[in-house]
């Protein structure tokens, strides 16, 4: 196992435990100890995941978050001290594809860290090359999806989730399927992960004219995707 995991926290105890629960399990692994420092190795060294604390000095970590979401759908697990429903669903809300809440178990931690890469790389059957919506397109090969010819930013979670309503447009999915299908049938998370991600992709996949929305709230239920091209 080659996978390198930038560790994200001004704790130096923390790092240097997290470091060796994750080398113990074949990774190599980065240290940054501040916001600033976490962007410098980001961009020199491309890591393939990042563990990245909340609170940091220099510029924090939701900084730091939304600053690689702008040119990166790298994974990133958010630590955080604080254990409110809300705070939690903050680092989701800037592109996080998970948390974890301190303290923590560095196994747990670990295990997380396997789960996301795991999802990040998954290679699902192709069904299809490509498909478009109008003035949206998808490459389910290259993992990629364009609005008016320009490459849509997606964190690794939104385009799972884009990935699994545009292959039935019409179909009503129920939150439980989507995170069953998205973050597999462990995932003990909140529910409402896949409304705060689902709002995100939704943001970035809006189209002219009227600003129209392509994925529809199913009240009571979860979501479906509506081709636009179907009146």
């Amino acid at each position: 196992m080659d996978k390198k995991i930038l560790v994200v926290d001004d704790d130096k105890k923390i790092v240097t435990l997290v470091a060796l629960y994750l080398k113990n399990e074949g990774y190599q692994v980065l240290a940054a100890y501040d916001g600033e420092e976490a962007i410098d190795l980001y961009n020199r060294c491309l890591p393939d995941l990042i563990v990245l604390d909340l609170m940091l000095p220099k510029i924090s970590g939701i900084e730091v978050c939304t600053i690689l979401r702008e040119k990166s759908d790298t994974p990133i697990i958010m630590l955080t001290a604080r254990t409110t429903e809300e705070d939690k669903l903050l680092g989701l809300n800037i592109g996080a594809d998970d948390y974890v809440t301190k303290p923590f178990s560095p196994r747990e931690l670990v295990a997380r860290v396997g789960v996301v890469l795991r999802r990040s790389s998954e290679q699902k059957p192709v069904r299809l090359s490509l498909a478009a919506f109008g003035s949206l397109s998808i490459n389910f090969v290259r993992h990629e999806v364009c609005l008016d010819n320009q490459v849509v930013n997606l964190t690794p979670t939104e385009y799972r989730l884009f990935e699994v309503l545009s292959r039935e447009p019409g179909r009503c999915f129920s939150r439980k399927e989507l995170i069953e299908s998205v973050f597999g049938y462990d995932y003990d998370g909140l529910e409402r992960t896949v409304d705060v991600h689902m709002m995100n992709l939704r943001r970035k996949i809006k189209t002219a004219p009227h600003d129209r929305q392509l994925i529809v709230t199913v009240p009571g239920y979860g979501y479906r995707f509506e081709d636009e091209n179907v009146a």
